[in-house]
């Protein structure tokens, strides 16, 4: 008799969903494209980090903590802060 594999033809999402990781993996995800484009914007407006921790009136860790791919706790505030002195905005919505 053949093994039948339950998640042949699932999506990873829906494994993600069974595991209970989703919420996480999602937050990871987002944090980490948030941190590339920050940085890639400064990179264009040619900020240092130090310049960036400035204009933010906030402490180099605080900077990296936000720079940081996988730290997914940063506030929305200091993430809409970034955003504005690179010349961003950031939208959110649910879906």
């Amino acid at each position: 008799m053949m093994n039948i594999n339950p998640h042949i033809g699932s999506s990873f999402d829906d494994f993600l969903e069974e595991e209970g990781t989703i919420a996480e993996a999602d937050a990871i995800a987002l944090k980490r494209v948030l941190a590339w484009q920050i940085t890639q914007a400064m990179s264009e407006r040619e900020l240092t980090k130090t310049a960036m921790a400035k204009e933010m009136q906030t402490s180099p860790a605080s900077l990296e903590e936000l720079l940081d791919p996988d730290n997914s706790s940063v506030t929305l505030h200091t993430i809409v802060q970034a955003a504005k002195i690179v010349g961003k905005k950031l939208r959110i919505s649910l879906v």
